[in-house]
């Protein structure tokens, strides 16, 4: 009874201070209507505050009455500040109170909310250099999730940009010097991932997914907001990692699976201060994994540590690393002849084991490489912020390269194989200064950001020659291998280090030192006339510096080059449904070449203008039912000119003023139909064909980094939500693509690589603190194939189980 009447007490005690003093109450969410925990209210002017529990809601009581002015404030979202009046005899409720992400480019929380819609992100500060949502954004670009990745059990790259609509593989990673990362097609041109977090990340391998928290592919020429160091007249792939964020938390995963795949990652997030204005992250993994052939491995080593200090509501550092080692043999290439007849035009003709490797356990390629990146956020006013980065990259192989080349003079498909010691490095050095504004002239609201940018890389190359290593059939058979040398008198033709070395022994070191220097000043801004129109205006001033070789000034050139970007927006329906138009400028820059025959006169330099890309394009784009459909359709026309070419008529001679057009429509959906049930889907045709060339083996054809006409995918799953099955779950999909010219021109005649279509399926249960899955890629056990000029077999039937566990 003692204690009844003490609780009693102590109820009207505080009902009473809370009547001579007010309070208030509500709750946070960010601009998707999902909760954000741990969000700081202050009174201004004082120590008095709260934070916001798991589902975003807070109440403050002990307000002094009278007019108040109250701070929101949380790691990677804009500060907002509201003034009320407090009564002395309420609570005053909010109701719900949004904040919007600030600078995603130096800090990217995560919110621990649920999301319905798991497949889709409806806003980032990357693809416009400020923040902006997709239906604001008069630019196309697919988003790539983490919580895709995490119900695929995906464990690589390319498996990943696999869920991009109109991406297709061309190459696998080759890991050798300069260009050793995968080639992708994307609206009918090549195009590597070459950004990471919206800053040049080059890297001559793999890169690896366990630091990914999405990617971004943005398609149409972009070289107005991103320069053409790392984007291409088809777009770009940005790669977002995982950043510190407020709390403690993480977690470990194991795969395992076919073909000797074992990966352990781990995830490890916390604060370093009592105050939470320190937050450290590490992502980690150890990966191995066999090929399917008769030899071939990878395995790599991956640690990214993250640092973010908040120093006060104005200033932030933040500190961002990813460092790799990796180790790999050489991926199957074969190369088809670009100037002979091709003896065989398709699979069956060629009669192909892709089961050989054609390599040796004993060759491989090392791809050390590491990001470093250091960023400052300084909020000048509520209108402007001020970003500074500076971000660093380096990359190297050491090692055995060797490909299959169809030298078509033997006869019986025989391919030559060469091969090449390597010792070549690239570094990077990038500095931005960005000013993002968000300010009203009039009744116009600007969203502005205006940076300048210098952009650094320097190439190192020791490489041996490419010398002939014997002749082969893709059926492993050998043909006239001639001239013998001591190391491949004998069939199969021992692939060993101590062979091979004796091999090369002959070929002498090309040493060459190359350095390149862009200086940019650039600036974009939306303009919204009306809530629902608005028009995005963007320019970039671009000076290329090419050093050349840094031992003779013979190869300098420097060029200045100006690209524009415009874009309207209109959404009939404000926040759901928007109508866009857009035009889009990409270019590259071209050295001066050596023409003229050495042998018959003296060569003279000749110059050329920069390749120009133009793009227009028009679409639509959706986020209805309260976020549980987007969908984007466009349609969209490219004309690249000014291509250099070589002279038909003399191989010693480089001509101007070839046209490529690239044409095509894409869609791409995503959708949460009823709780627990996602789908994924995508689906571009593409038309591309070279309209204006004085070299009539290409004229009117389709380029072959263009890859399949058509491609598509899907991917759903759903989770059971309530019952005795709660958190049982199954996912179920498919890509594919029509056939693709390996090789196409007049005189080669065509080699054509059949469509395909892979189905794959998982099934998982997923409780609070952990999560097991097994995934089956390549269900039926497809035999299909991929290429640009070169034939590689891709991956058959593979089963895969994943554990992860949560703190």
């Amino acid at each position: 009874m003692k204690k009844l009447i003490t609780f009693i007490i102590a109820i009207i005690a505080t009902v009473s201070v809370k009547a001579q003093n007010g309070g208030i109450e509500g709750r946070i969410t960010d601009n998707n209507e999902l909760p954000i925990p741990g969000v700081n209210i202050t009174l201004k002017g004082t120590s008095v505050g709260t934070i916001t529990n798991a589902n975003g809601y807070f109440i403050l009581n002990r307000i002094a009455q009278g007019k108040q002015t109250f701070l929101f404030s949380f790691v990677g979202f804009k500060n907002r500040e509201i003034e009320v009046a407090i009564s002395s005899n309420e609570v005053h409720d909010f109701g719900t109170i949004k904040l919007y992400e600030g600078s995603e480019i130096l800090q990217d929380v995560v919110v621990t909310g649920e999301r319905t819609n798991k497949f889709s992100r409806e806003e980032t500060a990357y693809v416009a250099k400020l923040p902006l949502k997709d239906l604001e954004n008069t630019q196309v670009y697919s988003t790539v999730t983490s919580d895709l990745l995490i119900s695929q059990v995906v464990t690589n790259f390319e498996d990943a940009l696999k869920n991009a609509a109109g991406v297709q593989k061309l190459w696998t990673s080759t890991g050798r010097g300069g260009d050793g990362a995968g080639y992708y097609s994307l609206r009918g041109f090549s195009v590597q991932p070459r950004l990471v977090n919206g800053l040049p990340g080059i890297t001559n391998g793999s890169i690896n997914a366990a630091n990914i928290e999405r990617i971004e592919v943005i398609k149409g020429p972009s070289a107005t907001l991103f320069g053409n160091t790392v984007s291409s007249y088809g777009g770009l792939i940005n790669v977002v990692t995982k950043k510190p964020y407020a709390g403690f938390g993480g977690e470990m995963s194991y795969t395992t699976g076919s073909f000797g795949l074992n990966t352990i990652a781990g995830d490890f997030n916390t604060p370093l201060d009592s105050e939470n204005n320190i937050y450290f992250r590490l992502n980690t993994s150890y990966s191995t994994k066999n090929s399917f052939q008769d030899a071939g491995f990878r395995k790599s080593f991956f640690v990214a540590p993250s640092l973010t200090y908040k120093v006060n509501n104005r200033l932030t550092f933040s500190l961002y690393s990813e460092i790799s080692q990796a180790e790999q043999t050489n991926p199957v290439f074969l190369f088809l002849n670009r100037s002979a007849p091709t003896e065989a035009s398709n699979l069956d003709e060629l009669n192909y084991n892709n089961k050989l490797s054609f390599t040796s356990n004993d060759l491989t390629l090392k791809n050390p490489s590491s990001n470093y990146r250091v960023e400052t956020d300084y909020k000048i006013s509520e209108a402007w912020n001020s970003q500074t980065i500076i971000s660093q990259s380096h990359t190297s192989t050491e090692g055995y390269y060797s490909y299959l080349f169809d030298h078509n003079i033997f006869g019986g498909n025989t391919y030559t194989r060469f091969i090449s010691h390597q010792n070549a490095s690239t570094h990077t050095t990038d500095v931005q200064q960005n000013f993002i504004g968000d300010f009203s002239i009039g009744n116009f609201r600007n969203r502005m950001v205006a940076g300048l940018d210098f952009f650094n890389a320097t190439m190192l190359s020791n490489n041996t020659g490419y010398v002939f290593y014997g002749n082969v059939t893709p059926q492993g058979g050998v043909n006239n291998d001639n001239p013998f040398t001591p190391a491949v008198e004998t069939a199969p033709f021992p692939l060993s280090k101590v062979a091979v070395n004796q091999a090369l022994s002959g070929s002498a070191l090309t040493t060459s030192k190359t350095s390149t220097n862009v200086y940019s000043a650039y600036v974009s801004d939306v303009i919204n006339f009306t809530p629902a129109f608005s028009a995005m205006a963007s320019v970039r001033l671009d000076v290329f510096d090419n050093q050349g070789n840094v031992l003779t000034d013979a190869d300098d050139y420097d060029q200045t080059t100006l690209s524009p970007k415009f874009g309207l927006m209109y959404q009939p329906i404000l926040d759901k449904f928007s109508v866009f138009a857009n035009y889009q400028n990409g270019f590259s820059n071209v050295a001066p070449a050596l023409v003229g025959d050495p042998n018959a006169g003296p060569q003279t330099v000749k110059n050329f203008k920069p390749e120009q890309a133009n793009q227009f394009e028009a679409g639509i784009k959706t986020n209805l039912f309260d976020y549980r459909f987007n969908a984007t359709l466009s349609y969209y026309n490219i004309l690249v000119s000014n291509r250099v070419i070589t002279d038909p008529d003399s191989p010693f001679n480089k001509i101007q003023g070839g046209e490529v057009t690239s044409s095509g429509y894409e869609i791409e959906i995503n959708a949460n139909p009823v709780a627990g049930f996602n789908i994924r889907a995508g689906y571009s045709n593409n038309d591309s064909k070279t309209t204006k060339t004085d070299n009539p083996n290409i004229l009117n054809i389709r380029p072959l980094e263009a890859g399949p006409r058509s491609l598509y995918n899907f991917w759903s799953t759903y989770e059971i939500q309530n019952g005795a099955l709660n958190g049982i779950g199954f996912g179920a999909g498919f890509n594919g693509g029509s056939e693709q010219a390996a090789i196409n021109y007049v005189n080669t005649g065509t080699f054509m690589l059949p469509e395909y279509l892979i189905a794959n399926a998982s099934i998982f249960y997923q409780a609070e603190k952990f999560r097991i899955g097994l995934k089956l890629n390549n269900a039926l056990d497809k035999e299909y194939y991929k290429g640009w000029s070169t034939i590689t077999p891709q991956e058959p039937r593979s089963l895969m189980a994943n554990f992860i566990y949560k703190f």
